[in-house]
């Protein structure tokens, strides 16, 4: 499980406080003259600093240079200065890397509980910030590590307990803010703890058995099952087809959540979630290569953040209402899997030549999105770690969007800004169709020409929407080894927090 930290908020002063440790945020003042070398830095928030505060401030020990840090130590108390940079450059998504830094070196000096002094006068976006950037750094994965006293090592060090201290910010909305971001981040490092399970651990039945037990934990919140007899009864042949070279047993979610005052009170049309679930990509008989092939157990991932968003809303007890679709397989190659060159039919009856076994996820897509639509999504958007194409696009900077509707694009985009998940739209085009044409069939799955792979991706998964409004998220680039200051390697959780902010979009 990944570590809990403790959240709480306050505009009480700072004496009352039981914190070890004070984080204050410190920004770069403008240059008084051009060309002078020094730029002093001015406190960001309303607490009053100790004499020794004061003191690393007046010595540009302490600097409002963007991340640099500097201690001070007064009446068995620390003061952890952080710089924030130019005021007119700090954004929510440069306050979670600061409180990333800060959580870096509260661990270096021992703390367990910390308070932050919120900047920009209890900016509850900030706030919120400060909240993800802590508790998303304090992630650790440690499910399948050895006691420490066999491995007689030191215990891990963790941070017990934030306290966001905002005393310019109404007590009221800052509880509410940070108990929210407080959520969301842990909903993030669950679909993390989801990613971080090896294949071996995390098949496609233990994750039906984890959201069946966030079900039993949050009201409002349903989950059914079924397994490879369902995909066939329902002419999900596509779907079938990616789990036929597993003796894992596939399974293909459903979640509803129908909003906290039941089916009559939510707001906007209803919103359908589709995540791709892969446990392991082997690459099937189009087997992958060797090097980094470990690292296809992160093909779940976009199932993991549609599992955990949903839950997260649900807790949240938001007013909208979801259904969220989860295709959960293996792609392994037997002698049973799927060839190149067979031919398979969706539940939607398109005819697919599966040209090659390693784009499995859009056939497992394929169904799993005509499944939303029949269960009356109103609204699509789906996650997938789809086409390393992406990658090469986009790094791990940007998803890549790809959508059917401007509306829907624009408020997908909206949410990734405001979540710090931001995406990149990229077009779709009639022309990109002539690609996915089958020879054979009515569509084929890899084109033999290698051109705008992320786009063709998409253009195939269009075919399974209908006229539904739907949006396309390939998180391939971003999925695992992010970068950002508080999920720098292995799972990042991505897409949690941006489809929480698109549900609550339509609140």
């Amino acid at each position: 499980m990944a570590v809990i930290v403790r959240v709480s908020a306050t505009t009480e002063d700072l004496e009352i406080t039981l914190a070890d440790t004070v984080a204050v945020g410190l920004f770069d003042s403008e240059r008084p003259a051009a060309g002078e070398a020094v730029e002093r830095a001015a406190i960001a928030g309303s607490v009053e600093q100790p004499a020794e505060v004061q003191e690393l401030i007046a010595t540009s020990e302490a600097r409002g240079a963007f991340t640099a840090l500097a201690l001070a130590r007064e009446e068995g108390r620390r003061w952890l200065l952080v710089g924030l940079g130019r005021e007119a450059d700090f954004t929510p998504e440069r306050a979670r890397v600061a409180a990333a830094a800060v959580h870096e070196r509260t661990l270096e000096i021992g703390t367990k509980v910390l308070r932050w002094e919120a900047p920009g006068a209890g900016d509850l976006a900030v706030c919120t910030a400060l909240v993800e950037g802590t508790v998303l750094a304090n992630y650790r994965f440690e499910r399948h590590k050895s006691v420490a006293a066999e491995r007689g090592d030191a215990p891990p060090r963790h941070l017990e307990e934030l306290i966001i201290g905002a005393p310019d910010a109404d007590a009221a909305e800052l509880e509410q803010t940070v108990s929210e971001a407080e959520v969301v981040a842990n909903a993030v490092n669950a679909a993390r703890d989801l990613q971080n399970r090896p294949a071996n651990d995390l098949t496609p039945t233990a994750l039906v058995a984890h959201a069946q037990a966030l079900a039993e934990q949050i009201e409002g919140l349903s989950v059914e099952s079924e397994g490879r007899e369902g995909l066939l009864a329902r002419g999900m042949g596509a779907f079938a087809a990616v789990a036929q070279g597993s003796e894992q047993e596939p399974a293909l979610i459903t979640l509803r959540y129908d909003g906290a005052g039941g089916a009559s009170s939510p707001r906007g049309p209803v919103l359908g979630l589709v995540g791709k679930a892969v446990t392991f990509d082997s690459g099937g008989i189009s087997l992958k290569p060797g090097p980094k092939m470990s690292e296809m157990k992160f093909d779940m991932s976009g199932g993991a953040a549609v599992i955990e968003a949903i839950g997260a809303i649900a807790r949240l007890r938001l007013p909208v209402k979801l259904v969220g679709v989860v295709g959960a397989t293996e792609n392994l190659p037997s002698g049973r899997a799927v060839k190149p060159g067979d031919i398979v039919t969706s539940a939607a009856g398109k005819t697919i030549e599966v040209n090659n076994t390693d784009a499995e996820g859009r056939l497992v897509l394929a169904d799993c999105l005509h499944h939303a639509v029949t269960l009356g999504a109103q609204r699509i958007v789906d996650l997938a770690t789809l086409t390393g194409a992406v990658i090469v696009a986009l790094g791990s900077t940007y998803a890549g969007l790809i959508a059917s509707d401007d509306e829907l694009a624009e408020r997908v985009t909206a949410a990734g800004a405001r979540s710090g998940e931001i995406v990149w739209r990229l077009p779709l085009h009639a022309e990109y169709d002539k690609l996915i044409e089958g020879r054979y069939g009515d569509l084929n799955n890899a084109p033999e020409e290698r051109k705008a792979g992320t786009i063709v991706g998409a253009a195939f998964l269009s075919n399974f929407v209908g006229e539904t409004p739907w949006a396309h998220l390939d998180i391939a680039g971003s999925a695992w080894d992010l970068g950002r200051a508080y999920a720098p390697k292995s799972a990042s959780g991505y897409g949690v927090r941006l489809l929480v902010e698109l549900a609550r979009s339509y609140c």
